[in-house]
């Protein structure tokens, strides 16, 4: 084991000694997804699992040597493995040791340098990482014998993979990137509105009136301060490297999009919009949300990746909540008006087994804390 694992797994486990924590079901926090890996081995990995992977709330997935390319999406189904489906939609094998190009519209398959040996009461719920979904790309985990994207079922044990299909921008990756997260909870735990009200009675959970009924609701903010209100995607744009930082310029892939008088914006079809929520967001530090998109009844649109918001997200005790939701707009099969104010999402919250040590923003290199508009970690500050 490197110093780097040694230094990871010999903290102190923190409050709760080998269980849980302070509640017996739950998202599992930092210290104790590092049990998981240190002691019961739950999570293992073909190669170290590094600090940097280990978050708040989740831990961050790493892409294999080896991606494949795919004729079609697929779920493998209750019978089947994921690499016994491969044979009727596979290509071609793509080595990724050296990193490679995916290019937009194609679909890809990658197995995770991480998988699973699950107790029968851990489950997990994967997501993409925020820069992930602020570039469009759109990843999605599966599992051997999985009937749905995303979800590791209660008592899995084997592989995991990613499937991957840039949707605006070409992608460099390599072996160890990370476009996905996975957060593990133990039990089935439910947060009810009536929980949720209380909750946020006691902790301020966004600025303004809280619209709350079957989750938080979020609105767009179409006005900011009569400047820069969103971003909108370019098409046929150089390669962005998902592992480099503050590398590219905000023009080269992106149009600005100015506030109107009128407080609308339309959307056309199948572009790619950066937005933000009017309200400011604060996670307490024993909870995580996760931003589910809103009703397609009342609108031809969707928040285009469910967003994760780690425990401590815009959160500083006795202070007003601090960070914007930024999100990942799409119109349907027709333009769509989007006016100022209009809901657009709902947060759905969900108790943690124990707050973890440090939560997002407290000195762990998160890069969305505090923030107002904004692109992902690629690009320099517009």
């Amino acid at each position: 084991m490197t110093a780097a694992v040694e230094n990871l797994f010999s903290d102190d486990m923190g409050p709760g000694g080998e269980s849980y924590g302070r509640h017996s079901t739950g998202i599992l926090p930092s210290h104790v997804l590092k049990r998981l890996i240190r002691a019961h081995r739950e999570i293992v990995a073909t190669e170290d699992i590094e600090e940097g992977q280990i978050q708040p709330a989740s831990i961050d997935l790493r892409l294999g040597p080896v991606a494949w390319r795919v004729r079609a999406s697929f779920l493998p189904g209750p019978n089947a493995k994921v690499e016994e489906k491969l044979a009727s939609v596979f290509m071609h094998e793509i080595d990724l040791k050296n990193g490679a190009v995916l290019e937009t519209g194609c679909v890809y398959i990658v197995p995770l340098l991480e998988h699973v040996d699950f107790s029968a009461r851990v489950s997990g719920t994967a997501n993409p990482k925020s820069s992930t979904g602020r570039i469009d790309v759109f990843t999605r985990l599966i599992t051997d014998n999985g009937q749905a994207f995303d979800r590791v079922e209660p008592g899995y044990k084997g592989p995991l993979y990613a499937e991957i299909s840039p949707r605006t921008f070409p992608i460099l990756v390599r072996k160890g990137s990370r476009l996905n997260q996975l957060r593990i909870r133990h039990g089935s735990p439910q947060f009810t509105d009536t929980q949720l009200k209380r909750l946020h009675a006691e902790t301020p959970l966004v600025t303004g009136q809280a619209d709350i009924d079957n989750g938080l609701a979020l609105s767009i903010d179409l006005k900011g301060d009569g400047g820069r209100i969103g971003w909108r995607a370019k098409r046929h744009t150089r390669v962005i490297d998902v592992d480099a930082r503050g590398t590219l310029k905000p023009e080269d892939f992106w149009d600005s999009i100015e506030a109107q008088t009128e407080g609308h914006l339309i959307l056309d079809p199948d572009e790619f919009y950066i937005l933000v929520s009017r309200e400011a967001v604060a996670i307490p530090q024993d909870f995580a949300a996760e931003m589910v998109p809103f009703n397609p009844l009342v609108g031809e649109f969707r928040v285009h990746y469910a967003g994760f918001f780690d425990p401590g997200f815009g959160f500083e005790p006795g202070q007003p909540p601090s960070a914007r939701a930024v999100l990942e707009v799409r119109s349907r099969e027709v333009p769509f008006i989007l006016e100022h104010g209009q809901i657009i999402g709902r947060l759905v919250f969900e108790r943690l087994t124990d707050p973890p040590p440090e939560g997002y923003g407290q000195g762990i290199g998160s890069n969305y804390q505090r923030q107002g508009l904004k692109l992902s970690k690629h690009f320099r500050a517009a």
